[in-house]
């Protein structure tokens, strides 16, 4: 990077100018209370507006700069809440959006993710570790080197040393020789890096998610332009896709997305956490249990807007076909009625000049016309056989019908949820039916589902996902179920 490209960056940088805001020294502390402190993703414009009436009540004077946000001197806390939250919508702190129900929903912008970022790398660390950070580099080395090389020979030699070395440390063991382990320095160190690599990763999802919105804006922008038929429309929404979706970015995400979301993938992570854990209580090592133990759903959901952005995407595609195809057919039916006018006005006339002449006789041939036919015709018998039924539930509610679950107590199924949520900001299906084991079956499970209807705010299902629920104590019976997942409720 050049000095004029830092110049450029300076003045163009939407983080920058967030820095640069003249309240940004209690907005910027005041949004990381409300999002970071309890890893919040998004919350309700009351509850943000509400929120930030109280921070704004108990400002002294001074402390805003009202003109940034076009306040009126002497305006009550939550008319100056609500111009701020525009204000920092227009300047990119902040993100709005629809939920399903139609409320505003405000989140962090990737902007603002990044601040936050840079910010946690100028604290004073009291531990500042070097060995774990040199073997990653020196691993990210090996690894390019390794998988970049197509020498056979030389592949095929690195290999064989690989196994000689495991093959020497299986037979040092063997003889008794003591396991090396990581000191708690070394322990402490590694964690460290671990998690900050998680909330990168969690601001990456952002910027991702915020690449897929560009896509959607640009898709508008062509709309709008009327020499552009409905072909160029979708052939441009299509390749726009495509391009992100095989771009470096995309294809890194697609691949630690389908990693994250396989059973075999969400299991080993759920057992190297509980062994972290495990081993960081055994040797009184300090960390956030919280963040650990919620990390993997913290991905999900944040990848799960990703796949939202994607069907926004569709829906605003499908959007303009329609609406292009409407017009279509609305001059379609204006030119026939113009030709039936025509014809209903000319009907009289006796020479009307228009047709073709033509010099031959032409051989007219109907290719649907029926022929005379005295035979009966032999009545064919087709027996259809219904198709064999998916072994998976994709619809639980219409699957509920089928099934009683009348015996089913449902204000205990809740209170077993609730149980597990005082541990852990969110849970699954089957983390919940671990803890609490299942005592009647499929009909139980099916009733977890009620609550979708019931306790909407805190209960969702993630689409394109599933998993497989044990029905029977030997764990040799499962029944796969789209994926549920219970949050707890906000403060």
């Amino acid at each position: 990077m050049a000095g004029i490209d830092i110049s450029l960056l300076f003045n163009s940088s939407s983080a920058i100018q967030i820095i640069r805001m003249r309240n940004a020294a209690w907005v910027l502390p005041f949004l990381y209370d409300v999002f970071k402190e309890n890893n919040v993703f998004f919350i309700s414009e009351t509850k943000l507006a509400t929120h930030l009436a109280e921070t704004l009540a108990m400002h002294v004077d001074g402390t805003e700069d009202l003109e940034e946000a076009k306040i009126e001197f002497g305006e009550d806390e939550e008319s100056r809440a609500r111009k701020y939250l525009v204000n920092w919508v227009q300047k990119r702190v902040l993100q709005d959006f629809p939920d399903n129900d139609g409320n505003t929903q405000y989140q962090l912008s990737a902007h603002t993710e990044k601040i936050f970022q840079w910010f946690q790398t100028l604290g004073r660390r009291d531990f500042v570790g070097t060995e774990s950070r040199f073997k990653m580099l020196f691993s990210s080395l090996r690894d390019i080197v390794e998988k970049t090389e197509d020498d056979r020979t030389a592949r095929l030699e690195d290999l064989k040393n690989k196994r000689a070395a495991i093959d020497k440390e299986i037979q040092r063991l063997e003889h008794g020789a003591t396991v090396e382990v990581y000191n708690n320095a070394q322990v402490q160190e590694r964690l460290e890096l671990f998690t900050r690599l998680c909330y990168e990763l969690l601001s990456d999802f952002r910027e991702v998610e915020d690449n897929f919105k560009g896509i959607h804006r640009s898709i508008v922008e062509h709309h709008t332009k009327a020499e552009l038929n409905k072909g160029a429309i979708v052939g441009y929404a299509f390749e726009a896709y495509d391009a992100l979706r095989n771009s470096d970015q995309g294809k890194s995400f697609y691949a630690f997305w389908d990693f994250l979301i396989s059973r075999a993938g969400q299991e080993e992570w759920r057992e190297l956490t509980e062994q972290l854990l495990d081993l960081l209580y055994d040797r009184n090592i300090e960390a956030n249990n919280d963040f650990l133990q919620n990390i993997k759903t913290m991905l999900l959901q944040q990848g799960k807007s990703v796949y939202e952005a994607n069907d926004k995407m569709a829906e605003k595609l499908s959007r303009i076909i329609t609406e292009k195809e409407i017009a279509r057919h609305k001059r379609l039916r204006t030119q026939i009625s113009n030709i039936k006018e025509l014809v209903l006005a000319n009907q009289q006339e006796d020479d009307i000049t228009c047709g073709i002449a033509v010099g031959e006789p032409v051989s007219i041939k109907l290719i649907m016309d029926r022929k005379l036919n005295l035979q009966q015709k032999a009545q064919s018998v087709v027996i259809t056989q219904p198709n064999n039924a998916d072994e998976h539930i994709a619809d639980m509610e219409r699957f509920s019908r089928m099934i009683n679950t009348s015996f089913i107590d449902k204000k205990r199924l809740w209170q077993k949820v609730e149980d597990v949520l005082k541990q852990k900001q969110t849970a699954t299906l089957k983390e919940v039916l671990e803890i609490n084991g299942l005592d009647n079956g499929i009909p139980e499970v099916v009733s977890y589902y009620s609550f979708v209807k019931d306790k909407g705010s805190r209960v969702q299902i993630l689409e394109n996902m599933t998993e497989h629920i044990s029905i029977n104590e030997e764990q040799t019976k499962f029944i796969e179920v789209p994926y549920l997942l219970f949050s707890r409720k906000a403060n």
